[in-house]
Parts: C-alpha cells; sequence; structure tokens
C-alpha cells in the first residue's frame, strides 16, 4: 500500500466517506467512489485492495478528525473538567454528524478487522488522553488511586458509546443536554475527589 499522506488517498477517503453517507456500503461502488474523489479507477487499487478496505481508513480518518478537534479546543481549558466537556461536547457532535459512516465502521471492523486493528486506530486518542489523565493526578484534579492506562481507555468508550447511544441507539429519552450534563456529572463523580 502506498503512503497514506497523498493527496489523492485522501480524496479517495474523503469521497468514499461522502458516498457512502449518502447510499450505504452494500450500495456504493468503487466506481461511485473514484468519480466523486476525481481518479481514476486504478488509482483506487493503489491505495485499497478492496471496498471494504476502506472501512479501517475511514475509521481512523474520523478519529484523527476527531481528536485533532479535541486537541485544539482542549489546549484553552483550564483544568481536568473542562478537558473532559470539551471532549463530550466533540464526541457528540462528531457521532452526529457522521452517525451512518460510524455504524458502517464499527460493523466492518467487527466483521473483517481484529480487535487489534481497532485497538492500533485509537492508540493516538488513549496516549493523549493518559497523559491528560496524568496531569490531572499530579494537579490532585482527580483521584489518586487510579490506573490511568484502563481509565482513559474506558472513559473513553463510555464517551462515545453515550453519543451513539443518543444518535444511533436512538435512546433519548433525554434531550441532547441532558444526555450530555448525565454523562459528565457521572464521569466527575466517579474522578474528583471529594471535597
Amino acid at each position: 500500500m502506498v503512503t497514506s499522506t497523498s493527496e489523492k488517498y485522501d480524496k479517495i477517503l474523503q469521497a468514499a466517506i461522502e458516498v457512502i453517507s449518502e447510499k450505504g456500503l452494500d450500495k456504493t461502488s468503487i466506481s461511485d467512489i473514484v468519480k466523486r474523489a476525481g481518479v481514476a479507477q486504478g488509482t483506487f487499487y493503489l491505495y485499497f485492495r478492496s471496498k471494504n478496505a476502506l472501512v479501517p481508513a475511514i475509521a481512523e480518518n474520523l478519529l484523527s478528525l476527531s481528536l485533532e478537534k479535541i486537541k485544539e479546543r482542549a489546549k484553552t481549558a483550564t483544568d481536568f473538567l473542562s478537558t473532559l466537556e470539551v471532549m463530550i461536547e466533540e464526541t457528540y457532535k462528531t457521532t452526529d454528524e457522521y452517525r451512518d459512516v460510524l455504524v458502517l465502521c464499527y460493523s466492518g471492523l467487527a466483521f473483517d478487522y481484529s480487535l487489534e486493528t481497532w485497538e492500533a486506530i485509537y492508540l493516538p486518542y488513549y496516549n493523549w488522553f493518559e497523559e491528560v489523565l496524568n496531569q490531572a493526578v499530579r494537579k490532585e484534579e482527580v483521584i489518586k488511586q487510579l490506573n490511568v492506562k484502563w481509565t482513559a481507555k474506558t472513559m473513553i468508550n463510555l464517551i462515545e458509546n453515550a453519543a451513539e447511544l443518543f444518535y444511533i441507539g436512538r435512546e433519548q429519552d433525554v434531550t441532547l443536554q441532558q444526555s450530555k450534563e448525565e454523562l459528565f456529572q457521572f464521569l466527575k463523580r466517579s474522578l474528583v475527589p471529594s471535597v
């Protein structure tokens, strides 16, 4: 596979996200994708061996975009809880914007790829949040008795799951704001020392 930093690779990936969002994976053809990307069909195969090979690339792309937004907004966060609010807000936004593509990614990775692939895609996010948690422990913003590695993964997964339940699972017995606030308060109670 050719390096993923190519402009053509990015065009194909963006076109795939758009077309799959509109038609679904099964009804999307490689011809649809390359036409939208403005590249030759053979170019597609320089980067992907099949349409299904797009799934982990799309998942990685969406997670990278989401993480970039979270990191950018977290730069202005004054403490751990502010960073947590940013994570929740951006995760909900991404889930809402890309809900159809996320369903595709989850189902595609579940059937065609291993858990190791999924974990590798999430590694930069886990590592970044582990550092955020370590800093919060040092500043005594969260409890000290914390398995940071486990907590980082669990919190990321919980935040994403809550957003997915709201937008994809349609568990909307609460408003969007209530869903985010309940999640925030739950995590806060779990991590912040009692005063």
